[in-house]
């Protein structure tokens, strides 16, 4: 049952059941299948190395094995691979654009435990790949295969690109003092990229944390799960003169941060505080920023009071890379971490966000969390999570009893009343509408909530 271990944007499930080197194979096999056709049928953008996968992988024990078997898939349709190691998502982008290769794979399974892998499958210029962009071709092809000689055998080389890619994202560190920062790697991939990107710079102070790769996890490597930041916060406050946390998920393409007194900050609120650091450049005048409609409208004033364009979007990472790219933004932010930038081949990069608040940091004498205060001058939520059995007719239902609002369905619904707004989209995968509400003020967001909840039922939590 090869088609349990497709997700909407990756390849993702158990390890070894259903998740093993068989599986592994056939998606090598298929992506190398399906890259082929698709670039028969349009041969655009134009690359240099047309016949040939760079392929990485993370920390988790299974890693290797499920890599290998993947690799052997990949070879078996007589297509190459360049095999670049332990690395970062993140970094698995640079290397598709660096070697101008047709597309790439990293094995690893993100934030979720360690007994969970898979495969972020990308194209040209590192373009996601996900159920709408050619995931179902490529699990179509994948569900007829047997594994098997196909008298076929592609070239396999292995590169050590650690030197190029600390050279991409340090373009984007300009330190103007002195900045200490606590890091926790979560025993994930930020214990390998940061000692070899942020190492020996000057006017940089780092306080590692989990920076172990021991092939297990003191904590879920998922840090917009407040608990799992608390190591952080008490590193934070037994180390004088840090001045910022920062924690980064499993395979190190998101970070969440932490201001000096160890209050989290919304990744919402750090795309406003980001508008300025690239809408002040010249070239940048005028240009895109783009954001997920979860996000505060914060993000949209202070990106018009910059006289740059705020881009709307749905959330997930394939809408808004695509978006990136279309309206040929500067950069893009979502609620949950990830943060996209047009001078990182509009991919995003927990590596190059950290670097971007270092900068922006270094170039203030006031701490973060006063540069952060006049971001926060809305009461928000936080997503919450309801049980709905029949979600659409809920939303018919939310958009019905508001219907004098302003309403939107860019993804889910979104009702807006002027001096409070909210939007509820459903869960891919559960029977759970989730919930942001924003309002002016903390009272009027408590009274508001409370009408919610007379529509959506009680909150559900750990979700």
């Amino acid at each position: 049952m090869i088609e349990k271990i497709f997700k909407a944007y990756d390849v993702r499930a158990v390890h070894p059941n259903p998740l093993n080197e068989e599986a592994a194979w056939k998606v090598g096999h298929a992506t190398a299948q399906y890259l082929k056709r698709s670039r028969q049928a349009n041969p655009e953008p134009k690359v240099k190395l047309e016949n040939t996968i760079v392929v990485g992988r993370d920390m988790r024990p299974s890693s290797p094995e499920l890599c290998r078997a993947l690799i052997e898939g990949i070879r078996s349709t007589g297509m190459d691979v360049i095999d670049v190691g332990m690395i970062d998502t993140s970094f698995i982008y640079f290397a598709i654009n660096h070697l101008n290769c047709v597309g790439g794979i990293q094995t690893t399974a993100s934030h979720n435990p360690i007994q969970y892998n898979g495969f972020k499958i990308s194209g040209p210029r590192a373009r996601p790949i996900g159920s709408g962009s050619g995931l179902d071709d490529i699990k179509r092809i994948a569900s007829t295969l047997r594994v098997g000689h196909t008298g076929l055998s592609g070239k396999l080389e292995s590169a050590d690109l650690w030197a190029d890619y600390r050279k991409h994202v340090l373009k984007f560190l300009d330190l103007k003092r002195k900045v200490k920062v606590a890091v926790d790697a979560s025993n994930g991939m930020a214990g390998l990229m940061v000692p070899k990107v942020f190492s020996d710079i000057p006017n940089l102070e780092i306080v590692p944390i989990l920076f172990e790769i021991t092939g297990s996890f003191v904590h879920d490597p998922n840090p917009l799960v407040e608990s799992n930041m608390q190591m952080l916060k008490d590193k934070m406050s037994q180390t004088p003169g840090v001045e910022l946390g920062a924690c980064f998920d499993g395979d190190a393409d998101r970070c969440i941060f932490l201001d000096e007194r160890g209050t989290m900050i919304g990744c919402d609120l750090l795309t406003a505080l980001f508008a300025p650091h690239f809408l002040n450049k010249p070239e940048n005048k005028g240009k895109t920023v783009v954001y997920d409609l979860r996000s505060s409208h914060v993000v949209k004033e202070e990106v018009e009071r910059l006289g740059g364009v705020a881009k709307r979007d749905r959330v997930g990472h394939a809408f808004m890379k695509a978006t990136l790219a279309q309206t040929q933004g500067v950069f893009g932010g979502e609620l949950s971490g990830h943060f996209y930038f047009r001078d990182s081949f509009n991919t995003d990069s927990g590596a190059v966000a950290f670097a971007v608040l270092l900068s922006i940091l270094s170039q203030q004498q006031k701490p973060l969390s006063e540069l952060i205060a006049p971001m926060r001058r809305y009461a928000q939520s936080g997503e919450v999570n309801f049980e709905v059995e029949d979600k659409d007719a809920k939303l018919r239902e939310l958009a019905e009893t508001y219907k004098k609002a302003q309403i939107d369905y860019l993804d889910g619904v979104t009702i807006d009343l002027g001096d409070w707004w909210f939007n509820v989209r459903k869960s891919n995968t559960e029977p759970l509408l989730r919930l942001n509400l924003e309002a002016s003020t903390p009272k009027l967001l408590g009274e508001k909530f409370a009408e919610l909840k007379k529509l959506l039922g009680e909150p559900v939590h750990g979700h």
